[in-house]
């Protein structure tokens, strides 16, 4: 694994500069994704990427403990570890991304059929849409983020 030592400053500088970005690209495209090109598969495939980047730079270790705030543990345990956590996500992004899809047979729609809600006088935006095409985005960006989290924690640690 690699430790704060085994990089350079100028690696360190730039994940801590790049990072922010990567996530806040990820997010816009997360949330135009029922309207225009992106969503939760692309917004994930870049999160995964940006922590990914922290990952190579830091160490599975740094990111255990910062984005988990405990004592670092063996990954490949069941008790422990933060491919649990990544497990759990990919778990919750499924059930939501099929809820999403499942709530439309509920009121007599087919599955994955869109509704949208328009707020008005939204400070900042004046008007905002939110469809429900977002709940299902949502979904596939925690299934996208725990599976490839979980590919990089395993195929890493090895």
């Amino acid at each position: 694994m690699t430790t704060d030592h085994d990089t350079t400053v100028i690696a360190r500088t730039v994940a801590r500069v790049v990072f922010p970005i990567i996530v806040v690209t990820a997010i816009a495209l997360l949330l135009q994704g029922h309207n225009l090109p992106g969503g939760g598969f692309i917004a994930g495939t870049l999160t995964a990427a940006a922590v990914g980047l922290v990952y190579v730079i830091y160490g599975l270790d740094h990111l255990e403990q910062e984005l988990l705030g405990r004592p670092p543990s063996v990954p490949f345990t069941d008790e422990a570890g933060i491919t649990r956590e990544y497990g759990s996500l990919v778990t919750t992004g499924l059930a939501l991304a099929a809820g999403g899809g499942a709530v439309a047979i509920l009121f007599g729609d087919a599955f994955l059929t869109q509704a949208v809600w328009f707020f008005e006088h939204v400070p900042v935006y004046g008007e905002f849409e939110v469809a429900s095409a977002l709940a299902f985005d949502l979904g596939v960006y925690a299934v996208v983020v725990g599976a490839l989290l979980t590919i990089l924690a395993v195929v890493g640690a090895e």
